[in-house]
This record gives C-alpha cells, structure tokens and sequence, in this order.
C-alpha cells in the first residue's frame, strides 16, 4: 500500500492504541503500521511515510499523556481530525502455567501504573513494578521471561502467547483513554454541531493575571473550556505552554472571536484542529454568542459606521 492509505499508532502490536485504531471504519481498509514510540508515529506523518497516526492524548485516571502533548506542541505542524474514546480495562497476562504466588516482577506503560496501583497493593504487594515502552511491549517482555507479568489488554494475550490470569482489572470503575487521529495541516473536518477545538498557547509574559485574560477571551464569548493543561517549554523554570481543548468549531463565530483575541494577546498560538467529538454531545450555547448573535452586532458596528445606527 501507499502511504496515503497506511495509518501509523503507537505499537507494537496488542496494544490499546491498536484497538482503539480498529474501532475508526477507514482502518479496514488501511494498512496499520505499528511504531516504537509516540514521537516516531507522528514523525511518520511530518515525513510523509503515512497519511495518519492514532495516538493516546488524554486518560480519566492519570491525565494528559505528556509525550503526545509535548510532541504536539514542540514538533512540526499537524492536525487532530478525530477522537477515539475506549474504555480501559487491564488484564494480567503471564506465561502458560505461571500461578499468582510466583509473580514478583510485573510491567506496563507508566499510564497504566496508577489505575491498577490499588490491586496491585491488595494482590502483589511484594512485586516489583518496572515501566514499558507500552503495554504490548510489556506482554513481549513477560513473552521473552525479562518479566513475570504484564497489565495490558486481554486482547494481546494470543499474540504474545500468554495467558490472562486475572481480567477486567480497574481501580477507577468507567477509566477511558483519549485518542487522536492525526494528519498534516489541512482544512479542519467538516462542522457537525457537536465539535472540539485545541489549540496550543504561549503568554506574552508572565505578569499577575496573565492565565486570566486568556481564561476571559474563552468567557467572553460563551465557549466551554474542556481541557487546559501547563507544560514546561524547556526554556527554564516558570516558562510553560498551555494544551487547551474547548468545545465548538473553528468555524463557529464564538471559536472565531476567541481564537482571534488570544491571537493578540499571546506571543503564539498553535491550531490543532476543529474535529467531531467522540461522544457527540452538543454545547449548551449561551444567550448572545450564537452565531446570530455575532452577526447582528457585527450589522449593528457596519451601521454606526455608516451613520445608521439609529435603532437598536
């Protein structure tokens, strides 16, 4: 296959990343290209060698997936297109034969850790814990005997030749990983009325009230903050960027007039896209920031300046 239709994810194979991939209906009909590393499947898109990448964003339990919010923020441009939301459950996968009492090392992808901390306290408390590249790679590891056990999805069991020993482990009932789709900059996705926008901020300077003016640009308009999360720049400490997800689309008048005031007032901004929410719920849209709402003050404005503004 080209690389137009080859999407890439953060892999190896059996991983959450994979599954949430199979749930978009293009993935039938795409080759799917598992990488080592959040970073290496984006890079795969700025490069050209695929059209898209799937990669984690965002956990209920743990919060933002710092590789992927850094990567979007400090790499060359792209663009969210979609959102995957997949519930997480861990299954603990070990080799044929092995029974609970002999596990004493066990491994995952440092997001797992924290939602199955609490088990592990109750069912291994003496087992050591040792970070993966993924939760596949974790299963590869216990594959090759580096390890006793893996938290990965019971999924990956077949593909690694292991066998869950315990399923649907949780400590956090309804845990749910986030996921983008993502592609080189285009035209956003299409309005559907249920919609996100993210983008990515640097303030001018860091000055009392600094992270309020750019909260009150989003107030001021009537549009719902669903995310915003600091992230250092690397540039010293106290220096940060700010990942923010709001709901609407670019293209309605209240994103607009947000996106242009934070145009001015921050030394940059980075669009990461307008695309559909993955649960479909639509704004609540406060009286005076509908799109008609923006309209007549806009005719109202054109008439003062032409001398009409008699009326309201």
């Amino acid at each position: 296959m080209t690389a137009a239709s080859r999407y890439a994810y953060l892999g190896p194979e059996g991983t959450f990343t994979e599954a949430a991939l199979r749930t978009l209906p293009e993935a039938a009909t795409r080759e799917l290209v598992p990488m080592i590393s959040v970073p290496a499947a984006l890079d795969a898109v700025r490069s050209g060698e695929a059209a898209a990448a799937l990669v984690p964003i965002e956990n209920s339990v743990e919060g933002g997936v710092t590789a992927t919010v850094d990567e979007l923020a400090s790499g060359g441009q792209l663009m969210i297109y979609r959102e995957v939301l997949l519930p997480i459950a861990f299954a603990l996968l070990v080799r044929p034969g092995t029974v609970i009492e002999e596990i004493k090392t066990v491994t995952g992808h440092p997001v797992a850790q924290p939602q199955v901390r609490d088990w592990l306290a109750r069912f291994l408390p003496e087992a050591q814990w040792e970070s993966a590249a993924s939760n596949a790679d974790g299963a590869r590891l216990v594959q090759e005997a580096r390890y006793d056990a893996a938290f990965a999805g019971e999924f990956a069991a077949p593909i690694y030749g292991l066998e869950p020993l315990v399923t649907d482990i949780h400590d956090a009932h309804n845990a749910t990983t986030r996921f983008v789709l993502v592609g080189r900059p285009s035209r956003p996705a299409a309005p559907t009325g249920a919609d996100k926008t993210s983008v990515v901020l640097w303030l001018r300077a860091d000055h009392p009230g600094a992270l309020l003016e750019v909260l009150q640009e989003y107030a001021a308009s009537g549009v719902n903050l669903m995310r915003i999360e600091s992230r250092p720049t690397g540039k010293g400490i106290g220096q940060y960027s700010f990942s923010v997800d709001c709901e609407g689309h670019v293209s309605d008048r209240r994103v607009g007039e947000v996106l242009m005031g934070l145009k001015r007032l921050c030394a940059d901004i980075r669009y990461l896209g307008s695309y559909p929410r993955a649960d479909h719920v639509e704004p609540t849209i406060r009286t005076g920031t509908t799109d008609e709402d923006f309209l007549r003050s806009a005719d109202w404005l054109t008439r003062c300046l032409d001398g009409r503004h008699g009326g309201v």
